[in-house]
């Protein structure tokens, strides 16, 4: 049968639609026992034991991806096969560690077999299941539901709500640890050294600032010609003009205020530098990260950014127009 457009996409909005009530229902339903699993988790992983993921089918799937999730967080997470654990993978099994068993229905056979073995090596058990009357939910220490009332399959086959609210459910719980552990950003790159998304969270400020000669600087009793003949040598669209004997920053130059220090007269060019300098300019550190910078840019649509040393000092420029060739936005 040939697919016929208006109802192919008819039929994947009501998909998603039932995918979404899913996730609605799900939410609804987190109560005390949500937050009860996660304290044994996060007491767990405080004592530096591991999580240990296992489910059979689709639910195998989400359980190793919710590994990754872990992972990346910081949590030490791995995937046990049901059917292998009993055949020697149950080495990987420590006292102390918490195992989270998925199957949609808790009846699956694979896993209740491993119920009873994983209890015996001292590993709590935690079911992440739809069915809170099922055998895994009754013989599990904690509980993750989640509620799915009606699948998305019209054969009423194949799990789509269902794997999609597990999922959610378990990157629920993955997000509410990492914040109460207080995992930051530093720490998330450490996990992610490569790829895009390691360059985007490893890159520090004094990795894609201007210095040397393609930063401009200079006193601020300075004539604005000198300031604008050292930005052109520059080839930089500002300067930082310093002040006393220590050289702290005292403000910037910008094309902006070049243009606009042409309306106070024919001779603008040989008055003081610091009449038309923007004061306090945004500044950033220069072992900030690079996203932190990128924020600032966002945040308050500036063109350069003034990268200063902890006592105050320019050291560096963050232009704008570098950030796409940099590849961090």
């Amino acid at each position: 049968m040939a697919l016929e457009p208006k109802s192919a996409l008819t039929r994947a909005r009501a998909c998603i639609r039932i995918e979404m009530d899913a996730l609605d229902a799900t939410a609804k339903g987190l109560g005390e026992e949500f937050v009860e699993a996660a304290a044994a988790i996060e007491a767990a992983i405080t004592a530096g034991r591991k999580l240990i993921f296992s489910g059979v089918g689709k639910s195998a799937h989400v359980g190793e991806k919710l590994v990754g999730t872990f992972n990346s967080t910081g949590v030490p997470s791995c995937f046990l096969d049901a059917t292998q654990a009993l055949h020697g993978d149950l080495g990987l099994c420590t006292e102390g560690d918490v195992a989270i068993i998925l199957s949609n229905s808790g009846q699956s056979e694979e896993v209740l077999r491993l119920v009873p073995v994983l209890k015996r090596f001292g590993v709590k058990i935690v079911a992440l299941t739809k069915e809170p009357d099922s055998d895994l939910a009754r013989h599990a220490d904690f509980r993750l539901i989640y509620c799915v009332p009606r699948e998305a399959c019209p054969l009423k086959l194949a799990p789509t709500a269902s794997t999609t609210a597990a999922l959610a459910l378990g990157d629920a719980l993955a997000m509410v640890l990492l914040e109460s552990r207080g995992v930051t950003r530093e720490d998330f790159a450490r996990y992610h050294p490569a790829g895009n998304l390691g360059r985007l969270l490893l890159l520090k400020v004094k990795d894609i600032m201007r210095s040397g000669d393609r930063l401009p600087v200079m006193e601020d009793d300075g004539t604005l010609q000198d300031a604008i003949l050292a930005m052109t040598k520059a080839k930089s669209g500002s300067i930082a003009l310093v002040s006393g004997k220590a050289g702290r920053l005292a403000g910037i130059l910008t094309d902006g205020d070049f243009r606009r220090s042409a309306l106070s007269g024919p001779d603008f060019l040989s008055k003081p530098v610091s009449q038309f300098m923007t004061r306090t300019p945004k500044t950033i550190q220069e072992d900030a990260l690079g996203v932190e910078a990128l924020r600032m840019f966002e945040a308050h649509k500036i063109d350069d950014l003034i990268v200063v040393n902890r006592k105050g000092q320019p050291v560096g420029l963050v232009d704008g127009q570098d950030l796409p060739k940099l590849k961090i936005v």
